[in-house]
């Protein structure tokens, strides 16, 4: 039972901060030290059904409470105090870098040249696309922006879309610094997929709106059947360079750990709020907040 209750917590956890633009769900497994274990459950599930299903079942079901919970508290958070908030995930980011070098820099040697590139290369690649986000804007969204009018027009070819986007997705969702939300913005459905999720409440108190039902399975049924055939796929690989290249996998990680530091700060949501003394302090505080709990679970976990 207790394992139950933490496999929902990290669920729950990893839902929360999919909710926050820029932040990664595999930086989150990381963090809470869930990630190893994710991968080999996913890739074991033929094998183990029964044993894949107690840790996945909870877990998922933490990851759907943690969207739907927190999905409009984190737009609230957001909208008036994005610096402290973001200042805190950020923070959560950094605290976790230590941890993860300390991996790969084992006996007290210097870590060698390949190590020092692969740190390196992710961390150049989030940069220019940290650049690149920020020229392409909406792009996707063309001349119609308001999303209920995009979803009421979706037909099959663009699921077929959709769903190639959720497999694409997926690589973001379960590799740590890359953000789930940027792939989605970048192919255009971020603003259609987090209009459909806050359109389940709605449905719940109205469960006969047989035309919203429809419009939310246009979208979330694709992407979801897309992600978890991506997370499949991804977790298979991922797994092989764990188990054969742990210090070459780990090594990418930091830097992409490193490079969505940049990303996020960088991102115009840290912003939105203003910067003003106070929110200053307290960015500082929740910043500090933030990497001092990732640095002690990374450190107890690891």
């Amino acid at each position: 039972m207790k394992k139950l209750i933490r496999n929902f917590l990290n669920g729950l956890a990893f839902g929360i901060t999919e909710t926050v633009p820029g932040f990664s769900g595999g930086t989150t497994a990381i963090i809470l030290g869930f990630y190893d274990e994710l991968i080999q459950t996913v890739n074991t599930f033929r094998k183990d059904y029964k044993k894949s299903l107690k840790f996945l079942i909870p877990l998922l079901l933490g990851i759907a409470a943690g969207v739907l919970t927190f999905g409009s508290i984190a737009n609230y958070l957001l909208a008036n105090y994005s610096f402290p908030i973001m200042s805190f995930f950020i923070g959560l980011i950094v605290g976790i870098v230590p941890i993860i070098f300390f991996k790969i820099k084992t006996s007290g040697r210097m870590l060698k040249l390949k190590e020092i590139i692969l740190i390196l290369a992710p961390v150049l690649i989030l940069v220019i696309i940290t650049h690149l986000k920020s020229m392409i804007g909406s792009v996707g969204s063309g001349s119609v922006t308001d999303p209920a009018e995009i979803i009421q027009n979706i037909n099959l070819l663009f699921m077929i879309y959709i769903f190639f986007v959720g497999i694409i997705g997926a690589a973001a969702l379960i590799i740590p610094g890359i953000s789930g939300s940027f792939v989605l913005l970048l192919f255009g459905i971020y603003p259609l997929a987090t209009h459909s999720i806050s359109s389940i409440r709605i449905l719940l108190t109205d469960i006969t709106n047989i035309q919203l039902l429809l419009n939310i399975c246009k979208v979330l049924a694709p992407l979801a059947i897309g992600i978890l055939i991506g997370v499949f796929t991804m977790a298979k690989l991922i797994e092989k360079l764990l188990t054969n290249y742990h210090k070459t996998i780990y090594s990418i990680i930091l830097g992409l750990l490193l490079g969505s530091v940049y990303a996020l700060f960088n991102d115009p949501i840290v912003f939105k709020t203003g910067t003003s003394a106070p929110f200053i302090v307290l960015g500082i505080l929740t910043f500090l907040a933030g990497g001092a709990l990732s640095f002690m679970l990374g450190k107890k976990r690891f």
